[in-house]
């Protein structure tokens, strides 16, 4: 008899978390896609076989704890609640905006992780995706405060690495660079769709939200003994956060 492995996709209700979500039920997982907005989840189900809504709020330790109670079994963990608000200099940022980053991408990454470990642990072939970004290697002007909780991801991963090593887990980082979805920079913007817009005037083919689930489909189902540490994904317009080619547009 075959068991259908469980993969848990935080923030699934739009962008990369909903792309992995259909990616993975793809694969064949049955996947606990999880996020705030559940008439979203909701939608997404309808629509996709394989697809179990869960409604979670990763900054709730009680919400966290009841998803965690609700699986049988978790083979598949993907972090991916997160998000970045506000381009301020560091000498102008917001408190409550880097305690929200960091509440959100690393404690939140820290609470569904400390969760459902028991669980990964208890498949025999645990993998547990951070999905972090560039931003958690090199630091760029205005991003502080993101910069700051993704840095301190990356090295959360890097740590759960080091204590797992002998478990049967394997920890998985995908840092992307510039993806152009529906609101992360809307987000980071506070709603201001013309500044979030300009973030990707000119840039000739960002990657999308699909780019992103696709490598993190491939890291998940390599063969158990297959590690894949950290795999940093940019478009080919992008050399570096500083480095962007750009085309004219029309004014």
């Amino acid at each position: 008899m075959t068991t259908t492995k469980t993969a848990v996709v935080t923030g699934a209700s739009s962008g990369i978390g909903e792309a992995t979500a259909r990616r993975l039920a793809g694969e064949g997982y049955l996947v606990v896609a999880a996020a705030r907005r559940r008439d979203r989840l909701d939608a997404l189900a309808a629509e996709v076989p394989g697809i179990r809504p869960a409604t979670l709020d990763v900054t709730s330790q009680e919400s966290v704890d009841a998803l965690a109670a609700s699986l049988d079994r978790c083979d598949v963990l993907v972090n991916n609640a997160g998000g970045a608000i506000g381009l301020e200099p560091v000498a102008g940022g917001r408190v409550d905006d880097w305690q929200r980053m960091y509440d959100v991408n690393v404690l939140g990454s820290l609470r569904m992780t400390r969760a459902l470990l028991p669980k990964l642990i208890d498949s025999g072939d645990g993998v547990l995706v951070m999905l972090t970004s560039v931003a958690g290697l090199v630091s760029y002007e205005g991003g502080g405060g993101y910069c700051a909780a993704k840095h301190a991801q990356t090295s959360m991963t890097e740590t759960l690495r080091l204590e797992l090593c002998g478990e049967p887990v394997r920890v998985v980082e995908i840092a992307p660079g510039m993806v152009q979805t529906e609101e992360f920079s809307l987000t980071r913007f506070r709603g201001d769709a013309e500044r979030a817009a300009k973030v990707y005037e000119g840039v000739p083919g960002p990657l999308t939200a699909g780019d992103v689930a696709d490598v993190i489909t491939f890291a998940v189902t390599r063969p158990p003994h297959v590690n894949i540490d950290r795999l940093v994904v940019r478009p080919r317009a992008q050399a570096a956060q500083h480095k962007v080619h750009r085309v004219p547009t029309d004014a």
